[in-house]
């Protein structure tokens, strides 16, 4: 694969201007240099840790036939609803990227979001194995192992997108589906990637942190740098606004959000989903540097391409 394929590229000055950017301007800033460096990594990448989250199930069915984490909500988290703030403020966060402003008025931007789910964790590649055996996938083209706990890359956004759908389909047709899940998808909930304001409000909580820990630098719970994938929740982290897992670091996120220009619309991301667009992912990887890890960073990559730097988790959002 080609870096023309991957669409993002260089960084810009950290220094904010002070007018917004178009389009074009902004996919310029989208991150290349961590996505070349994934893609040329190779399997030397791969770090499948004895400290791995165990995820032992317990003998419910579908439980085991999901490989889902055994806890109450299947290793769902809910975010409450509320406002939070989105974007960021280059006097509080000398990192900022020009395509992280809300406007050429306003640096961030209040955010209100209903109640949703997101996943504790990145899906696995055991996880996205059970649903390729069975719609005819083949992961050892993709170069996968299919027994790992490692954060599951390699997959396209449409992939990422399709598993959502299929996991949709067993969780609605199960009894066994805990309560609360259940209600959302009755009442017109989907299984889904999240967007990108419901990722950053997973990720950074509702006080403006620059890091889903807090906002000063630190490797202790995310894993950037390093130069290897490792199993999801090896590196846990009770300090983050809900606990969840991997938000800095490991592989870069998947969103169902389309490349725009602030402010964020989330008319946009349930309408789009079956066009072509670059979509926005989140997070940062195991290549990155610390600029990349932060909450509001914005990438964004074709939904065809594959790259060891770029896996995905989950969300269940309400109808829109």
């Amino acid at each position: 694969m080609s870096s023309e394929d991957l669409k993002p590229s260089s960084q810009q000055d950290n220094k904010v201007p002070g007018s917004t950017i178009g389009f074009s301007a902004m996919i310029t800033i989208i991150v290349f240099v961590a996505i070349w460096m994934g893609i040329q990594g190779g399997d030397d990448s791969l770090q499948d840790s004895s400290d791995a989250l165990n995820f032992e199930n317990a003998d419910d069915s579908l439980l085991a036939e999901l490989g889902l984490p055994n806890d109450p909500l299947w290793g769902f988290v809910q975010i409450q609803a509320g406002d939070f703030t989105m974007g960021s403020n280059p006097v509080l966060d000398r990192l900022a990227y020009e395509n992280e402003r809300w406007s050429d008025r306003q640096r961030q931007g209040k955010v209100y979001l209903p109640v949703f789910y997101i996943s504790r964790y990145e899906t696995t590649i055991a996880q996205f194995a059970i649903f390729a055996e069975e719609v005819g996938l083949d992961l050892e083209q993709i170069g996968l192992d299919g027994s790992s706990n490692l954060a599951v890359h390699n997959v396209t956004w449409s992939d990422a997108v399709s598993y959502a759908s299929w996991l949709e389909t067993k969780l609605r047709s199960s009894s066994a589906t805990p309560d609360r899940i259940k209600t959302m998808l009755q009442e017109g909930g989907q299984v889904t990637l999240p967007s990108e304001a419901e990722w950053e409000k997973a990720a950074r909580g509702t006080d403006g942190r620059i890091f889903p820990w807090g906002s000063q630098p630190t490797s202790d719970f995310a894993n950037f740098n390093s130069g290897e994938i490792h199993a999801v929740g090896s590196k846990s982290c009770g300090e983050c606004a809900y606990g969840l897992s991997d938000m800095s670091g490991n592989v870069w996120e998947f969103t169902r959000s389309p490349l725009q220009d602030y402010p964020y619309n989330s008319k946009d991301d349930f309408e789009s989903l079956s066009e072509d667009a670059l979509w926005v992912m989140r997070g940062g990887s195991f290549a990155d540097n610390i600029n990349n890890v932060r909450a509001a960073v914005r990438g964004a990559v074709d939904p065809g391409v594959r790259s060891n730097t770029i896996g995905f988790r989950v969300a269940i959002s309400p109808a829109q």
